[in-house]
């Protein structure tokens, strides 16, 4: 059961990030287990619970080890993550619900950091046929969460004849919807899961159309 992450934990991850070498790493393991990597399995499963029936869908939780095939200086990471998605070979380029713990606190909400060119083109061909499908989705998506999907965008605009669809026809990549929660009560309660939770549900409609574009 997810009780929350502890300031500990948020201590841990500042350590990482001014001390990634591994002797601090294993003076320190005990608290990474018991305060980050245990309390964000909880919090993965619990959230999954809801998305587990839906074909193709799986849960992914980090750990703190880098993949040495990156050749990355540093051997450890400073946040953990978690994302639902379906099970693709390139996370990136896949629609994610992501929850991330780091130094600085949690971030969370729906992503596609970098979709394949012909993914974005199917995209613009999609919005163009039916315009109000999607226009109805983004106006529904941010009346419920208080906030809009966005993304960047190419440097020299797409072309389209819908005055409507400027805003999204060039989009590119890094589409997303997250919120930041600096360290504090909020972060170390278990409400913390129901807040999550509550905005992974409001974005399964976006979750759910960009996926039949996408995968």
């Amino acid at each position: 059961m997810f009780t929350g992450f502890t300031p500990e934990a948020i201590d841990f991850l500042w350590g990482i990030r001014l001390n990634n070498n591994r002797d601090w790493f294993l003076e320190h393991k005990k608290q990474y287990v018991t305060q980050v990597y245990e309390p964000m399995k909880a919090l993965g499963g619990e959230l999954f619970e809801p998305f587990s029936q839906e074909p193709g869908n799986i849960l992914k939780v980090s750990r703190i080890y880098r993949d040495t095939r990156l050749h990355h200086p540093d051997p450890y990471k400073e946040s953990l993550w978690l994302c639902i998605r379906q099970d693709v070979e390139w996370w990136s380029e896949a629609p994610c619900l992501s929850f991330e713990i780091n130094p600085e606190g949690v971030r969370y909400g729906f992503h596609i950091w970098s979709p394949r060119p012909a993914a974005m083109a199917q995209f613009r061909k999609r919005i163009t046929e039916n315009p109000r499908e999607f226009l109805e989705l983004m106006a529904s998506a941010q009346a419920a969460l208080g906030k809009p999907i966005t993304a960047a965008s190419y440097r020299r605009p797409k072309e389209t004849d819908n005055p409507d669809l400027v805003p999204y026809i060039s989009w590119k990549e890094h589409l997303g919807c997250l919120w930041q929660e600096e360290p504090g009560p909020g972060i170390f309660s278990p409400e913390l899961k129901d807040r999550v939770a509550d905005r992974f549900r409001k974005l399964v409609p976006v979750y759910n159309y960009f996926n039949q574009i996408m995968v």
